[in-house]
């Protein structure tokens, strides 16, 4: 399998994981819009919200992050701004949902 393939299914799957988190997403956010923070902290602090807030977060993050190399891919002609821009992407993936899933479980 090419990587041109293994990339579009890599989106594809995550596209199809990341449907239901979000779902779950906008309706818990909108059940807590209202409320206190007493409430939004409960909901926050929940283990099952934390693991699932974690894997939208990593889901949303893998996901964007493969859309934008296919830009880079697309309209970027140099090999090397190519390379950097594509590396420093993914580095931004990797650290951002990383920190936040690691303030959100020590709240």
């Amino acid at each position: 399998m090419g990587s041109v393939t293994k990339k579009w299914l890599f989106l594809k799957v995550s596209s199809a994981i990341l449907l239901p988190l979000m779902l779950w997403f906008s309706i818990n956010l909108a059940s807590v819009y209202d409320k206190g923070y007493n409430e939004l902290l409960l909901f926050i602090t929940s283990q099952p919200s934390k693991f699932l807030f974690s894997l939208f977060l990593i889901f949303a993050y893998f996901f964007s992050a493969l859309s934008i190399s296919e830009v880079f891919e697309d309209y970027i002609e140099d090999e090397k701004i190519k390379n950097a821009a594509n590396k420093s992407l993914n580095i931004f993936a990797i650290v951002f949902p990383l920190i936040i899933i690691i303030l959100v479980f020590n709240i």
